[in-house]
């Protein structure tokens, strides 16, 4: 990362899970000690690069689907991790010019590094905890952006792994859920070892637990599947992301991918496409 001065509250010693995947994404926003322990992971786990990247693709097809076929023009991302190509509003705005969108991370480097979205009126970014859905749903500019009585998508993508089972993220989903409208949308990715080549996750996960401050915990296909609870999972269900409506030619490592993702409905109000 070029020098200058760092913003209140970054840690340039300790290793920041959007910083690490910043790094896997070829970004530039990271420290050297990101560096050295995304190498240590991809040492263990030479597929993490790919997870990083084929996770990616997936939060943009599943954004470009309910922007385009569901009609979803509100989108909260939470856990949005460090700018990139191909964000949220980037491919929400390509079908709608109006979507609106409100990033949330608790890294503050995030929200130092939000004028690199090069965003519109209708984009913001805030600093707030996915382990307290509360101070997200009341936040300001949240609300001055989001109309929670009209459909929204919240979009939960490689940030539940990194919420262990003492927070309860079966209810913090169920509290941003159930904070929703009829026709709203919940996306989900998260890490499992229930897949070929999950053992890798195995190894990944018992890093993040000794090494960076967040941890990580996997889950289960029941496990993830838990999180759409009340909602109706859209075809092709919970997948591994690369099989999740791909609309460009299969990786040959998709198969190897540890990472579990899907898009649920709220029942209320009909999915608009092919889906229906």
């Amino acid at each position: 990362m070029a020098s200058g001065t760092i913003a209140t509250g970054i840690d340039p010693t300790v290793p920041s899970t959007a910083r690490m995947y910043d790094f896997w994404l070829g970004g530039k926003d990271h420290f050297a000690v990101d560096r050295a322990a995304a190498l240590e992971v991809s040492e263990a786990a030479p597929a993490v690069k790919v997870m990083a990247l084929e996770n990616r693709k997936f939060l943009r097809r599943s954004v470009r689907y309910l922007a385009a076929e569901a009609g979803i023009a509100q989108f909260l991302d939470i856990g949005t991790g460090l700018p990139t190509q191909g964000n949220v509003h980037q491919a929400a705005q390509q079908v709608n010019p109006s979507a609106r969108v409100v990033y949330v991370d608790n890294d503050p480097m995030v929200l130092a590094h939000s004028r690199a979205l090069k965003t519109s009126g209708n984009t913001a970014v805030i600093q707030a905890d996915l382990r307290d859905p509360a101070a997200i749903l009341d936040h300001p500019q949240v609300h001055a952006l989001l109309d929670f009585s009209q459909p929204l998508a919240v979009l939960l993508v490689a940030v539940l792994h990194f919420i262990g089972d003492h927070d309860d993220p079966h209810a913090i989903v169920g509290s941003l859920r159930d904070a929703t409208a009829p026709g709203s949308h919940l996306v989900v990715s998260h890490a499992t070892g229930g897949v070929p080549g999950g053992e890798s996750a195995g190894k990944v996960a018992e890093h993040y637990r000794k090494n960076v401050a967040a941890g990580s915990t996997l889950r289960d296909r029941d496990e993830i599947l838990r999180f759409f609870t009340g909602l109706e999972v859209i075809e092709p269900g919970l997948v591994q992301v690369p099989y999740w409506r791909s609309d460009e030619p299969e990786s040959p490592d998709a198969a190897k991918v540890w990472v579990l993702g899907g898009v649920g409905h709220l029942p209320g109000k009909p999915v608009k496409g092919p889906a229906a």
